[in-house]
């Protein structure tokens, strides 16, 4: 497959390789505190916050760049990349869009370095998150969009 891109750990170059990284954690960060205890962080409504990976062992991808920009902006400011995969390459079940995930990946390109999102990039990926969740009920992988983003801003504003 090819046009996947990959959003994370910030300075890539063209010809790295993307591995199944250590975990970063934001100090005081009521999800990143869950998820270093291997936990998802719920809402006060049962939501799931950036629920625990379900192959830590794995580089995830996806075909859909506002995506992948999300999960740059999450580093808290990372980079997106075009990656191919490097090795065997199977479809995610846990995300709300197309997502596959690969031992490894190799960056072709980089997309854009520093990433952060606009409050209106956040609301459309949001609104994008919710229409998916409703076609078949919650997902497991639901992301709180304003929340995260709320969390890593008080840290990093």
């Amino acid at each position: 497959m090819s046009g996947l891109w990959h959003g994370g750990k910030p300075g890539l170059r063209v010809g790295d390789v993307v591995v199944p990284g250590e975990r970063h954690y934001v100090d005081g960060c009521a999800v990143c505190e869950a998820k270093r205890r291997g936990e998802t962080y719920r809402l006060e409504n049962g939501g799931a916050v950036d629920p625990v990976n379900a192959h830590e062992d794995r580089v995830y991808m996806t075909d859909d760049r506002a995506y992948g920009r999300f999960y740059a902006s999450k580093y808290p400011v990372g980079d997106l990349y075009r990656v191919e995969p490097v090795g065997e390459l199977m479809e995610s079940t846990e995300d709300p869009f197309p997502t596959w995930h690969a031992p490894s990946a190799r960056v072709v390109s980089v997309a854009e370095r520093a990433v952060r999102l606009t409050p209106a990039q956040r609301r459309t990926l949001l609104n994008r998150w919710r229409r998916a969740d409703s076609k078949d009920g919650p997902l497991i992988g639901y992301v709180d969009i304003p929340r995260v983003a709320w969390e890593v801003g008080k840290r990093f504003g």
